[in-house]
């Protein structure tokens, strides 16, 4: 008999392993950085946005719901890393420091730079993956392909970066290497809520998209407080111009006996 080096080995318990079911959602050996809200935390495999991968956001339009989105991750990782540095490639508008100084986004970390075209961009973007003094990148791409995008995702994985790129709307429908992809809307009653649509995770497809209130906490603290005031406000002069306006009010007698005589 011909014994062979692994006549005796046993099988390992795959029920030990970090093995990956389509039908779970994946957070085993995944780094990731606390979004900022607990509801899209719970969606996202790990708990958080992925770092050292790409997340693909499409949009209808650029510039209008990115930062409340992206804005607490951001700020957490500044405050971990006060020297590092936040790039923005391709941006559609120029930042607003005081709204987003208010995000506690330190604006004197935020580096800014513009293309005339999109190989530039995407140049510009895998540059800034591999400087080691820069934390996160966020990218407006709107001409990109699958290539271009996966040389972005080995990019920020052999980096450890995290990457953000935002596409229009007609994207969703083109393949992408992105592990995680997302569709932001607004949404027609308040301003500061938005509608976000996994599209791709690791895991089981979403039934429903995530409502985020995307305004900083002491926004929605003042303005909570204005409407109390005004609803205050109201009730008060309501108390007030109801007994003048009252048949029943002493103010009418006078003007009562004064038609009375007129009309004699």
């Amino acid at each position: 008999m011909i014994s062979t080096p692994f006549a005796h080995r046993t099988l390992p318990d795959l029920a030990n392993t970090q093995v990956w079911r389509a039908g779970e959602l994946g957070s085993a050996s995944l780094q990731v950085v606390d979004t900022g809200y607990v509801a899209l935390n719970r969606v996202l495999p790990g708990g958080g946005w992925p770092q050292g991968a790409l997340a693909e956001v499409m949009q209808p339009q650029p510039g209008q719901h990115e930062w409340g989105l992206v804005a607490p991750a951001l700020a957490a990782i500044q405050a971990e890393a006060p020297d590092k540095l936040m790039v923005l490639l391709g941006a559609p508008y120029l930042p607003f420091g005081p709204a987003l100084g208010a995000r506690q986004l330190n604006m004197q970390r935020l580096l800014c730079a513009h293309g005339r075209d999109a190989p530039t961009l995407l140049w510009a973007t895998r540059e800034a993956l591999q400087c080691a003094d820069v934390a996160a990148v966020l990218a407006w791409l709107p001409d990109a392909r699958s290539a271009h995008l996966r040389r972005l995702q080995i990019a920020a994985h052999a980096h450890n970066k995290l990457l953000f790129v935002f596409r229009p709307l007609r994207a969703q429908n083109e393949s992408s290497p992105a592990p995680l992809r997302l569709l932001l809307e607004g949404t027609a009653g308040d301003a500061g809520n938005v509608l976000l649509t996994v599209l791709k995770r690791r895991g089981p497809p979403l039934a429903a998209p995530v409502l985020l209130d995307t305004r900083p906490a002491r926004l929605s603290a003042l303005l909570a407080a204005s409407r109390e005031r005004v609803r205050r406000q109201r009730e008060e002069f309501a108390s007030i111009v109801r007994p003048v306006t009252s048949p029943q009010s002493p103010v009418h007698a006078p003007l009562d006996r004064i038609a009375h005589l007129d009309h004699h």
